[in-house]
């Protein structure tokens, strides 16, 4: 079977499965409700039926299981594609959002809203208030990959190396911040700064949803149609040119768009680590490289897996609930190793 019919079997799979997991992930919780009802009550909103089901079972979907759904299945795509579009940029498999320092970025924002919103924000609206924490976050992800890409642009161009070593530095400047934050916090403060760093869609609310929706599903369409631009970009800089692609648009483009989906993502959600490194992974142990099929692949599997772990979140130690980040990070840190001693294999 060829690379693209693999690829055309993949995605009409995962196309399949991913309403079974967003039925199952609605339906799992404290109250299980049935897949029938759960299908009844939305078609019924939808106007398609009439439902004659419990008003609890319609209010838990409507106001907790639906919106967090929606908010995992979102940012887990965004997370996944932007892992993807950043292998491909880097033309590095081992590359992630968090290696140019969005992430960090991130939680250094958040952590600073955390700690010192209360100052910051005294005299702000209240909704700007009740969104301090996502604002800040997003702000310091667009803010950590700005100065990154500044520090590694010249006239000449824009270095994928300097930009590297600049996002080391970066992780390491926001590391002592957030650890400046942990000294100063109060026992309170540093209990949602710790929950708020082990991820959380928690706080899934529709606004939330509308506003995740509004601006990260244009960006995970608009990073679908760089497939060929990618592929290209694996044959080096130089070929590309050669077939017409600007190159430092392109680098310039992508990495914006990575940032605004990781800096929103990471806004709502908390850090959920690993999601971006090895939903690609897996896609392109399955199909191959092309980035026409690995990008919206990786959209759906990213959605898909977030939505299991999340599930796994809230059964493994019900009635509490554990940070999806520590769900994330026990699925993906064994698979990272896997590929790394496959590697060192590769290379002894």
């Amino acid at each position: 079977m060829s690379r693209n019919h693999q690829g055309a079997l993949l995605l009409t799979a995962l196309a399949i499965l991913l309403p079974v997991v967003v039925i199952v992930s609605i339906g799992v919780g404290a109250v299980p409700i049935p897949a029938g009802d759960i299908l009844t009550i939305l078609f019924d909103r939808l106007g398609l039926s009439d439902s004659t089901i419990s008003n609890q079972s319609a209010l838990i979907i409507e106001s907790i299981r639906l919106p967090r759904t929606l908010l995992g299945l979102i940012v887990g795509g965004s997370l996944a594609v932007a892992g993807a579009s950043m292998q491909g940029l880097f033309r590095n498999p081992l590359a992630d959002p968090s290696i140019v320092g969005v992430s960090s970025g991130a939680a250094l924002g958040a952590g600073i809203a955390i700690v010192l919103g209360g100052l910051l924000f005294a005299g702000a609206p209240s909704l700007v208030q009740s969104y301090s924490v996502s604002i800040l976050a997003f702000v310091g992800g667009v803010l950590s990959t700005w100065l990154v890409y500044k520090v590694g642009t010249t006239s000449n161009g824009t270095s994928v190396a300097t930009m590297l070593l600049a996002g080391v530095a970066i992780n390491a400047l926001a590391g002592a911040g957030m650890g400046m934050l942990n000294y100063v916090a109060d026992d309170t403060m540093l209990r949602n700064l710790t929950f708020w760093q082990m991820g959380s869609l928690g706080g899934a609310t529709w606004d939330l949803v509308i506003i995740c929706a509004t601006l990260l599903i244009p960006v995970v369409l608009i990073l679908g149609r760089y497939g060929l631009v990618l592929n290209a970009l694996l044959l080096g800089e130089s070929e590309a040119r050669h077939l017409g692609i600007d190159v430092q648009k392109v680098k310039l483009t992508l990495i914006f768009l990575t940032a605004l989906a990781v800096g929103v993502s990471v806004s709502v959600s908390g850090f959920i680590g690993f999601v971006g490194l090895v939903v690609p992974h897996l896609i392109r142990l399955a199909v191959g490289p092309d980035h026409r099929i690995l990008l919206p692949a990786s959209a759906m599997l990213g959605g898909i897996l977030l939505l299991v772990a999340d599930m796994l979140s809230r059964t493994i130690v019900a009635p509490a609930e554990l940070p999806i980040g520590i769900v994330t990070a026990l699925m993906g840190a064994p698979f990272f190793l896997s590929l790394l001693w496959q590697q060192r294999k590769r290379i002894v």
